[in-house]
Order: C-alpha cells, then structure tokens, then sequence
C-alpha cells in the first residue's frame, strides 16, 4: 500500500479551503500529505500540483473533493486522469462522487464504468464553466443597461473646474491653460468636461 495524497484547489487567494481540508481529514489524508493551489482551474499551470505530480509513485492514492479541483476543461481533466492512473499507476478517490474511486472495480467492467462516470462529470464541469461566464455577461450586460458604473468611482473635481471650464468654452483660456489651473492632465480635463457637458444636458 502506498502513500495517501491530496489535493485542493480554490479559484483565487480570497476563497477559503476549509470545506476541501474537512474532507480531506474525513479521508485520513495526513496533513502533510495535503497540497493545495491558490488560482483558476483554467490549466495545469500549477505550482503545488505539480509538486505533487513529481511525489506521486505507483500504488499510491490521491484524494480530491470534486472532479473540477483538477480543472475544468473537459479534454485537459481526462488527460490528467489519464496520466496519473495509467502512466504513474496511481489510484484516485472523488470524495464527492464515490463511483470515481479506482481503487474498487479493477476488472474490464469496473474500469469501464469509471471511465464513463469521469466523462460525463468532466463535460458537466466545463459545461457549468460556460454557464456561469454567459450568466455573468448577461449579468454586467443587464447591470449596464440599468445604468450601474462598474470600475473605481471618478475622483472629486476641483473647486475651480467649473471657472476653468467656462473659460476655456469662452475661449479665455485654452485647454491646456485650462486643464493646468485645475492641476490635471489635459487628457483628464477633456475627458471630464465631456463627461461633465453630458450630465448637465
């Protein structure tokens, strides 16, 4: 019997582990054996996994909660699963789906039923990726539509801009004149005199 690994995966720094290291524990997967990455799922481009990856040795068990820890794109997750069951002869455990645990069912039809189980949930997971990138476009679309800024609010304007202003439309001053009274780059003044003429009218 070899070692028992896991792994866990949230998508960005501010997500919290805590589900994934309960599971984990529930496991018997020794803390130290646990390696966890801090970023999208989009590719294997990944730090601890790959330390893992290089610990990894025949007849040992890697634990995952879910099949999207591994990442969420359908070829990418068959390749993974691919290299470390056939190639390092390593079995892995869905804590999630305990169907996918390639430990039980080592015969022709046992393997057969892993492999259909893991296809259909790795097309879920990328099918739920697209879903919810759609889901959130619509989401900024329709925020959009209803008038929501998105982005860092504009700074407060000078005291001075509206004179400024007035006087560079009346030609007393020019733009750039104008834009240096009110200690801001010509770029910005023009920028918020359009802005400001829009929300007058």
């Amino acid at each position: 019997m070899g070692k028992v690994y896991g792994y866990i995966r949230v998508s960005t720094k501010e997500q919290n582990e805590g589900r994934q290291l309960i599971a984990m524990s529930e496991a018997k997967v020794p803390p130290e054996n646990i390696f966890t990455d801090k970023q999208s799922g989009k590719d294997f481009n990944r730090p601890s996994y790959r330390r893992l990856l290089r610990k990894l040795r025949r007849d040992d068990l890697l634990c995952i909660k879910s099949i999207d820890r591994l990442g969420r794109n359908y070829e990418e997750i068959q390749q993974q699963w691919r290299i470390i069951t056939k190639e390092k002869g390593v079995d892995i455990f869905v804590i999630d789906m305990p169907l996918l645990d390639t430990r039980r069912g080592k015969d022709l039809v046992g393997t057969f039923l892993s492999d259909i189980v893991l296809q259909v949930l790795s097309f879920v997971a990328e099918n739920e990726r697209t879903n919810i990138r759609q889901r959130q476009a619509e989401g900024i679309a329709a925020a959009k539509a209803r008038g929501v800024r998105f982005g860092r609010p504009p700074s407060p304007l000078p005291e001075n801009f509206d004179a400024c202003l007035d006087a560079w439309q009346s030609g007393r001053l020019t733009c750039t004149a104008a834009a240096k009274e009110c200690g801001m780059p010509l770029s910005t003044f023009r920028y918020r005199a359009k802005g400001y003429k829009k929300a007058a009218e």
